[in-house]
């Protein structure tokens, strides 16, 4: 038994609250157990200057990314000015994986903020920014569609990610952070509703790991990904 009384292959409590907030164009809230996160979707009708001056068709999907001061038990310092390197890495995750879902020349020329904010931390924010952030997207793309702006549909599929890990010689799913801090190798997967990775981020934190710990990290991490597609659907219907 784990720290919470899960077995290995289990994912903690999942919910998704489509249409949180009231202002964006695609909103919900998403927790994995203790770990909640505020995903919001903002339109905005104009894209990066980049794009603009490189003259790129089609529109842009990012991602941006921070923890409130009491997601924490021990406040966590407010980022305004200069983000962490730790924050940074995780926003550009999530704009990389998001634009997969995505085709950009069919979105037209705007972006798509996508917005997380963890209100309370317990180990895979990121994941769990990226799963919720996939909800508020397609609402975000729904309203488009209302109200006439897009003719088609742009989402090309489904995105969602889950943390795996070794803790003490045991493949874990969706670690918290207790296990999570104390793994001997950290794992993310990110996967698309078609099977096809998205990305992995797999590090042996205190050691290394073998091709056979690695299988059956990532087949644990499927199991547990395509558990979460059913959520996403359940959100959105």
């Amino acid at each position: 038994m784990r720290i919470d009384g899960r077995k290995n292959g289990q994912l903690r409590p999942v919910r998704i609250t489509p249409g949180f907030l009231k202002h964006p164009a695609g909103s919900a809230l998403i927790e994995f157990g203790n770990t909640r996160v505020i995903c919001a979707a903002s339109i905005m009708e104009e894209v990066p200057s980049w794009m603009r001056s490189q003259k790129v068709p089609g529109g842009w999907v990012t991602g941006e990314y921070q923890m409130i001061p009491a997601s924490t038990p021990d406040r966590t310092r407010r980022e305004i000015n200069h983000p962490s390197g730790r924050t940074q890495e995780i926003q550009r995750l999530i704009g990389r994986c998001l634009r997969a879902a995505v085709n950009l020349g069919k979105l037209g020329p705007r972006s798509i903020y996508i917005d997380c904010e963890v209100i309370d931390a317990d180990g895979g924010t990121r994941c769990a920014s990226i799963t919720g952030g996939m909800v508020a997207l397609q609402l975000a793309i729904r309203k488009l569609m209302k109200d006439g702006k897009l003719a088609e549909n742009p989402i090309l599929c489904n995105i969602a990610a889950v943390s795996v890990g070794v803790v003490k010689g045991e493949v874990l799913l969706d670690l918290c952070y207790q296990e999570d801090s104390s793994a001997d190798v950290d794992m993310n997967l990110i996967m698309t509703d078609q099977g096809r990775i998205v990305e992995v981020q797999a590090t042996g934190e205190e050691s290394t790991f073998s091709k056979k710990e690695f299988d059956s990290m990532q087949k644990l991490a499927e199991k547990g990904i395509n558990h979460l597609f059913e959520l996403q659907k359940k959100a959105l219907k």
